[in-house]
């Protein structure tokens, strides 16, 4: 039964090789739709129409709760259904759990990313626009899939051994600095649309109190500041920085030799990387169009989401 048990864990882990062929397809599609949610969200009500801050919450939720999970359990470990019959630990299977260990040091950049994304930065938000249920369900599925294999791979017997030696590794630390470098980008770019809103919102409470209507959508308006000079969308360019980083000091570069060797040695760290790049650098150019569109003093010498360069 354990090696069974062991067979599955594994048959599972290799069917990551899905996230590594199947995001890229979406990509040339997503530059013609808009997936409805943010500036793009419906403009009619109906009944997948969700709030859209409580619907950002329970999707980036997931993403922690299934890290956790697979982290914990550790299912590629010879030992795994250990966990099932031990009566002194609710996790015999899980990594020590000290920042002194490489891998439960990077899991903790996962944690704190996910909890600022899901919990502080929501709730921290004066208002957000209403979201398709579609957007919430894919958000869902993806971050299932994302946080297990992630906590899978970090806990796995392949990753302790690789991570062994982190402190001794420059890459490590550069990585580390890359991601602090991006998560703290990421968190100053929003606090500037997060002021947008909060000014927004003062401003609608005040045209109440003098009796005019309260705005039926969302406000927007042309953000300034920090990298906001050169690009749109900084808070994605940040995030990509974060998890290069990330993936950087958890694991190993994959191979570029061919399609082939890249889906067989790529990692979950590195599958993140390149699915948010796929994902998120089409709604940055359709996002940056629609600024254009909609505020003729938009700044022209900006780029999309690269500085200098796209």
């Amino acid at each position: 039964m354990a090696n069974l048990d062991l067979q599955t864990a594994r048959t599972l882990y290799e069917a990551r090789k899905w996230f590594a062929i199947v995001p890229p397809f979406f990509f040339p599609p997503t530059f013609f739709y808009d997936a409805p949610f943010g500036r793009f969200s419906p403009s009619t009500k109906s009944i997948f129409t969700v709030d859209g801050i409580r619907s950002w919450i329970a999707m980036e939720l997931v993403a922690l709760v299934a890290f956790s999970n697979s982290y914990l359990r550790s299912p590629l470990s010879p030992t795994s259904t250990l966990a099932l019959t031990s009566p002194t630990r609710l996790f015999p299977n899980a990594p020590p759990l000290s920042p002194a260990h490489p891998p439960t040091l990077i899991a903790l950049l996962f944690v704190t990313h996910y909890l600022n994304r899901a919990l502080v930065s929501p709730l921290r938000t004066p208002s957000r626009s209403k979201s398709h249920l579609m957007v919430a369900v894919s958000a869902v599925f993806f971050n299932v899939i994302n946080g297990s294999l992630m906590g899978t791979y970090l806990s796995s017997p392949p990753a302790q051994s690789f991570l062994a030696d982190a402190f001794a590794r420059p890459t490590f630390w550069l990585g580390l600095a890359l991601w602090a470098a991006g998560f703290a980008g990421n968190v100053a770019h929003d606090e500037i649309l997060l002021n947008i809103r909060r000014n927004a919102k003062k401003a609608a409470a005040d045209d109440a109190n003098n009796g005019k209507d309260k705005p039926s959508q969302e406000h927007y308006a042309i953000p300034h500041g920090l990298l906001y000079r050169f690009i749109s969308y900084p808070n994605y360019f940040c995030e990509w920085v974060e998890w290069l980083g990330f993936a950087l000091a958890a694991s190993p570069a994959p191979s570029f030799a061919s399609v082939g060797a890249f889906v067989a040695t790529v990692s979950p760290p590195w599958l993140f990387f390149f699915n948010e790049v796929w994902l998120m650098l089409p709604r940055a150019y359709k996002g940056h169009k629609w600024y254009h569109g909609k505020f003729p003093d938009y700044p022209k010498d900006r780029k999309v989401v690269i500085p200098f360069l796209f």
